[in-house]
């Protein structure tokens, strides 16, 4: 007998006000498995970056580029040893009797491996009779369903399972290894003042790594505080998120890379400045707020080796925050690591220091920028790179205003919180929400409604997530 466990439903916060209760109970048997497209897409961006990487090692050998060489090959093997860590923790293969996984793992194959496992479970599937081990019960934000209830079988499980690995693995990948690559080969570009076809082709496999790796991290702040509905999101979604997180992550390489060519040891005051910020941050909230470190992050693990997981999670947080926004914000006392609740004004500050720290940035290159750039049109290019964030932060919000799954559970859009900021400025103490009439748009929305708790939790009863998102991503 297989274990059954069901996730209880919960209210819905609408513009309607209408709960599921008030639905239709959706029955589905069983689901169509799903191509596992994210773990192929993860595995070619690992897989070409590494053997691009490669190639241009030994092209930096041939020519005695000793200092490029040796930091390329760091950017290449630091992210592929902690994928295959991570791999390895999250499949919990140490414990189990698999030799040859664990050699190809030492060999940096681990992500092909986990991939031909996948593709092996997704092509036996339907094969035979197989019974359901979960019921997963979503809510509905289409009108005409309330609740929509299925079996899980092991199939779809073990996709899922690999599905959550290389999505971890693709943020790691991202923002460990493609990150610091690409600010390094852009850095070497201009230092050498040519461009080499394989170091145009790692940067551009690298460029779209980070902007699938942040990607990922947008994706994952949407599934973890809407886990109780049922979210799909549509092609626009996507665009404008590409957009949004392509223009912020190139801008912002760009202009650290500028201002390193200026003031090279500056640079890296600038860069361990921010770097511990973002990973001091966390750890003083929870200084803060006096509370303790989970106990069961992982049962196997002592006090010491949770510390030592938690330290390497908030480094990885430090170092998505330090090119863009993270999405999520952590919290060190919960056992999921995550804040589920989202504060609008920290993500407001992040974007206004931001573009204030990129519009020094650009300014000092300017001033002392060197004689190479003589023929270029600095004053152009400084405006083309504040105009390209600018669009990022623009995309960013035509997202919550307009592609945002989850936009009908708040009551305010961001029309109308712009309005009313506004009215604050310019009417006085009483122009403000006071006078603004109830919104009930479709549009993504930045204030819950009043009287409704956290959309995602209304009694804080915890659940099993079974990721059905990004699943053609």
């Amino acid at each position: 007998m297989c274990e059954v466990a069901v996730e209880e439903p919960e209210r819905e916060i609408s513009d309607l006000d209408a709960g599921p209760e008030d639905g239709v109970m959706l029955v589905v048997s069983r689901r169509r498995v799903q191509p596992p497209f994210s773990v192929v897409l993860a595995t070619v961006l690992y897989c070409a970056e590494f053997a691009v990487a490669a190639v241009l090692c030994s092209m930096y050998r041939k020519t005695d580029d000793v200092t490029w060489m040796s930091f390329t090959i760091t950017f290449m093997l630091l992210p592929a040893v902690l994928i295959q860590l991570a791999l390895t923790f999250i499949h919990r293969d140490l414990g189990r009797d698999r030799p040859l996984v664990l050699f190809l793992h030492l060999l940096l194959l681990g992500p092909v491996v986990r991939c031909v496992e996948a593709l092996v479970v997704y092509f036996k599937a339907g094969t035979k009779e197989e019974p359901y081990v979960t019921i997963s019960r979503k809510i509905s934000l289409k009108r005409s369903q309330g609740v929509m209830e299925w079996e899980i079988g092991q199939t779809e499980r073990n996709l899922a399972t690999h599905r959550n690995a290389f999505k971890r693995t693709a943020v790691i990948q991202a923002f460990l290894g493609s990150t610091p690559q690409l600010t390094l080969q852009l850095y070497a570009t201009i230092q050498e003042k040519y461009m080499i076809p394989t170091r145009l082709a790692l940067m551009v496999i690298t460029l779209v790594s980070i902007t699938y790796g942040a990607l990922l991290c947008s994706v994952l702040a949407i599934q973890i505080r809407f886990d109780d509905y049922k979210v799909r999101l549509r092609p626009a979604a996507y665009l404008c998120m590409v957009l949004w997180r392509g223009l912020e992550i190139a801008t912002r390489v760009t202009a650290l890379v500028l201002f390193s060519t200026a003031l090279t040891h500056w640079v890296i005051l600038v860069g361990v400045a921010n770097l511990l910020l973002f990973f001091l941050l966390p750890w003083a909230e929870l200084w803060a707020r006096r509370g303790s470190l989970p106990d069961n992050v992982e049962k196997n693990f002592s006090k010491v080796g949770t510390t030592v997981v938690l330290c390497m999670f908030t480094l990885l947080y430090a170092c998505i925050n330090v090119f863009c926004w993270s999405a999520v914000q952590l919290d060190l006392s919960h056992r999921e690591l995550i804040e589920r609740k989202q504060r609008w004004k920290r993500l407001a500050a992040y974007y206004c220091l931001r573009f204030a720290e990129n519009f020094g940035l650009i300014a000092l290159w300017y001033f002392f920028k060197s004689d190479f750039y003589e023929y270029v049109c600095a004053p152009l290019l400084c405006v083309q790179l504040l105009i390209c964030y600018s669009l990022a932060v623009l995309f960013m919000l035509l997202f919550y205003q307009f592609c945002h799954p989850c936009r009908r559970l708040f009551k305010y859009n961001v029309h109308d919180c712009l309005h009313c900021v506004c009215c604050r400025g310019g009417g006085g103490p009483g122009g403000g929400r006071e006078h603004l009439p109830p919104s009930y748009s479709t549009a993504a929305t930045l204030v819950l409604a009043p009287g409704g708790s956290d959309p995602q939790r209304p009694d804080g009863r915890e659940g099993a997530v079974i990721d059905d998102m990004m699943e053609a991503a």
